[in-house]
């Protein structure tokens, strides 16, 4: 082989191990501000998005963010689409079974909204006897079907949370249950903040709520959950993560 294809074959492959480096870093498709969503121009932003770049920049990770539907964002990865998920998604025992998880990056409260004035409480008590809507596909799914089913009148399934906000607002359903920042956000709109109150927090379940949101990985990627381990490390420890939240948060949102 001349030096001339000896150089060539050198260059293609640097440049193929330069695009092996790439991370590409799946998000829901699907609004969920303040997390992610899409600008009038179509480009993503949120604080999800904005954590992306800070922890792939403190792992000195290139990584390129890959909007999926919600619903197919564990075969995504599963099947090598994508090579990571930060789409909100919380570390629970079920998903574990399939894939693995990063060191936690947020945890916040799972709560019940209902239309102001409503007496109702987040308890199956407190539920009974009304429509409920919630995300499919999401651990407040899973929730609503193990704890609130039984005594609620109807759960209804809607493919974004925006839907079922919507929803609420018509009086079409009593009560959604979701994150807390996702509601925030959603009570801090003039819709929501003219119809709408959070009833409180759900009681704790572990099993279905997790143990806070990670990065979802493959089994067996080690050496990509600890350089995401490692940026997420290194932005709690030099103020990175603070910085990142304060536009979005009145108070950290990392979780005990």
């Amino acid at each position: 082989m001349t030096k001339i294809a000896l150089s060539l074959a050198a260059a293609l492959m640097m440049t193929g191990a330069a695009m092996a480096e790439t991370v590409k870093v799946g998000i829901a498709a699907e609004p969920y501000p303040p997390f992610a969503s899409p600008d009038a121009a179509g480009a993503w932003t949120g604080w999800e998005v904005d954590m992306i770049g800070a922890v792939c920049k403190a792992a000195e990770m290139e990584c390129e963010i890959v909007p999926v539907a919600w619903d197919g964002i564990i075969p995504s990865l599963t099947s090598g689409q994508i090579d990571a998920i930060m789409a909100s998604m919380s570390i629970t025992e079920e998903r574990l079974k399939t894939i693995d998880f990063s060191d936690k990056y947020y945890n916040t409260p799972t709560v019940i909204v209902g239309p102001k004035g409503m007496d109702m409480a987040a308890t199956p008590e407190g539920l009974a006897g009304k429509i409920i809507g919630v995300q499919v596909s999401t651990i407040h799914e899973a929730y609503v079907q193990k704890h609130f089913a039984a005594t609620a009148a109807e759960v209804k399934l809607y493919q974004t949370q925006d839907e079922a906000n919507q929803d609420l607002i018509a009086g079409r359903i009593d009560a959604t249950q979701a994150d807390s920042i996702a509601l925030d956000a959603f009570l801090a709109s003039a819709e929501g903040m003219a119809c709408c109150e959070s009833k409180g927090a759900v009681a704790d379940d572990t099993e279905i709520l997790g143990l806070g949101v990670g990065v979802g990985l493959r089994k067996g990627e080690d050496d990509l959950k600890a350089k995401f381990n490692a940026g997420i490390a290194k932005i709690l420890a030099d103020g990175t993560y603070e910085a990142v939240s304060k536009p979005y948060f009145a108070s950290s949102i990392y979780g005990g």
